[in-house]
């Protein structure tokens, strides 16, 4: 081990839509975790590996905290709480515009069972007047005993590099987790569901983007330089399903050509999507196709 060296796990947690994604994704500088501005984007811990010369952080955007109406809400914020147990940091990230507000109170309330310095992150800070984060620090540094407050921009990055450099500081010697080249933990097939689903949320409106998941069903090099990738969205209901398709097969295909772009980049190779889409009614209520779709019980 490199004399020196530092290392550790940092969980990024706070309400749904805070912006955990955005700066997983600008710290990593490559899009490893989906966005969108619909609350509950992230559903499984999404690990971001950062290895400079002499130190690596591993961070872990987890899903939003917030109270479950089905079993893959209960699935989301297990695997949120339980995170907060195995990290040498938890960054607790707020919106700076929307405030404080009942669903920090639900976080900060779990923070106090856990034994692990907290780092209060107040981001979108380019969204708000610089008067008015004083008021913002003062109410949130009463309620919580912070290692240290640290407003930024994830989307402009403002105030990252001075966040990372603050983390470091304070993480522990250790190893190398992670090869220095490895952005990610979590395999290429699950990454290209991700933008597929992506996609889907950024697309279409009011029930259908929570009521989906994505199977990726086959993925081969039939020719030199050419992935083929074949995947199924389900959905609950045929209506969702009429709507997924659209008019002539049009929303499904821009699904589709707006997700091939993104996994272009990832793979860095020409890519052929095929998708379709299936009803499995009531499927986040239901333990079989939780396991089937990627929801384990058993990996929290």
């Amino acid at each position: 081990m490199e004399t020196n060296f530092k290392s550790g796990f940092i969980a990024i947690i706070g309400r749904p839509n805070v912006g955990k994604s955005t700066f997983l994704n600008h710290v990593i500088g490559q899009k490893i975790a989906i966005m969108s501005d619909k609350a509950q984007t992230t559903r499984n811990k999404i690990q971001g590996v950062l290895t400079e010369d002499h130190a690596q952080m591993v961070f872990i955007d987890t899903p939003g905290i917030h109270k479950p109406k089905h079993q893959l809400g209960d699935f989301m914020v297990k695997v949120a709480e339980n995170t907060l147990n195995e990290v040498d940091a938890i960054l607790f990230m707020i919106n700076a515009k929307e405030g404080y507000g009942k669903g920090d109170q639900f976080i900060l309330d779990r923070l106090k069972q856990v034994k692990r310095p907290v780092y209060l992150i107040i981001n979108k800070i380019d969204l708000v007047h610089p008067d008015d984060l004083l008021p913002l620090i003062d109410q949130y540094k009463d309620k919580h005993d912070f290692k240290e407050i640290v407003p930024i921009s994830a989307l402009e990055g403002n105030n990252v590099s001075h966040l990372l450099d603050v983390i470091r500081e304070h993480l522990p010697e250790g190893p190398q987790y992670y090869p220095s080249d490895q952005v990610t933990d979590h395999p290429e097939r699950f990454i290209i569901t991700e933008l597929i689903r992506e996609k889907v949320l950024q697309l279409t409106r009011e029930e259908i983007p929570h009521s989906i998941a994505v199977v990726l069903e086959n993925m081969e090099e039939r020719e030199k330089n050419a992935i083929f990738i074949q995947a199924t969205i389900i959905t609950e209901r045929k209506t969702q399903k009429g709507i997924l398709i659209g008019k002539q097969g049009s929303m499904l295909k821009n699904i589709g050509k707006s997700a091939r772009k993104d996994i272009e980049a990832l793979l860095g190779s020409k890519v052929y999507l095929e998708l379709w889409v299936k009803v499995q009614k009531d499927w986040r209520n239901k333990e079989t196709q939780l396991r089937e779709y990627g929801y384990r019980n058993d990996e929290y």
